[in-house]
């Protein structure tokens, strides 16, 4: 039997304040005027806003969002109750409603076209008539782009799950120099989060990724190299991370006859 979504309008103490504390700690802390039953809140630092409410003090959750480009990558399933937003998800307890929140925050950070955002404003006012010029500004954009992919990747090579920063790579799929835009090169879906080694492999054209997300390695690459570029999951690609990476296995892959794919 299919329970009933019932909000609770007015909000009860309780819930009005797990519900602040949930968007608080997530990077929401800019509390608005919602719909009847909701708790509404946006962030000073990411787009979007959050609608926050619950069946009662134990539960269930609701979150609606209104940030597409989040709804698509979250892929959460829906709950069939009305609300604000585009979207509207229930969670059984707070710990489910909380790693939702904390994603949401995630992406909203990392995808088009916050970054382009950031970008634009850092480099309103610099000058970029001389080469070094122009050095300084890719170098703000390249920064925010590797920022942006430690968010999106949450921190983590997707091939290895390696996690520590300093091995870490803001690896463009089509590089920097090759983009047509300032919103393509700081796109999330143009880069990938990799190791050291893997970047360089990936970089140099000797591995590149399939429509699955799994690697295919070029001949060029040693069986050495090969076995040393361990890899313990394929990667979940979005369309347009599809669209990058086969301009990548077309234009970068060092492709050949004897190209081996795991």
């Amino acid at each position: 039997m299919v329970r009933p979504i019932v909000i609770e309008a007015p909000q009860s103490f309780i819930v009005r304040e797990e519900c602040e504390k949930a968007a608080w700690q997530n990077g929401f802390r800019r509390p608005f005027g919602g719909p009847p039953g909701w708790a509404s809140f946006a962030s000073t630092t990411v787009p979007g806003t959050i609608h926050l409410a619950a069946a009662g003090p134990q539960g269930p959750w609701y979150l609606a969002l209104d940030h597409g480009g989040v709804i698509e990558e979250l892929a959460l399933p829906g709950a069939a109750l009305p609300g604000p937003g585009l979207s509207r998800h229930a969670f059984e307890t707070l710990r489910e409603l909380y790693g939702a929140l904390s994603r949401v925050y995630q992406l909203s950070a990392s995808l088009p076209d916050a970054p382009l955002r950031q970008f634009e404003q850092k480099v309103r006012s610099l000058p970029q008539t001389t080469e070094a010029e122009r050095l300084v500004v890719q170098r703000i954009g390249q920064d925010i782009f590797r920022a942006s992919l430690l968010e999106y990747w949450q921190g983590t090579c997707p091939l290895t799950g390696i996690s520590d920063p300093a091995l870490l790579r803001a690896s463009h799929i089509v590089p920097w120099r090759v983009c047509e835009t300032d919103a393509q090169r700081l796109d999330v879906h143009n880069g990938l989060l990799l190791s050291a080694l893997w970047d360089a492999a990936f970089d140099q054209g000797l591995v590149t990724i399939s429509d699955e997300g799994t690697p295919v390695f070029s001949s060029a690459l040693s069986e050495a190299a090969r076995r040393e570029l361990r890899w313990s999951a394929a990667l979940t690609l979005t369309s347009r991370q599809r669209e990058n990476l086969a301009w990548h296995r077309l234009n970068a892959f060092r492709s050949d006859a004897a190209a081996t794919q795991q």
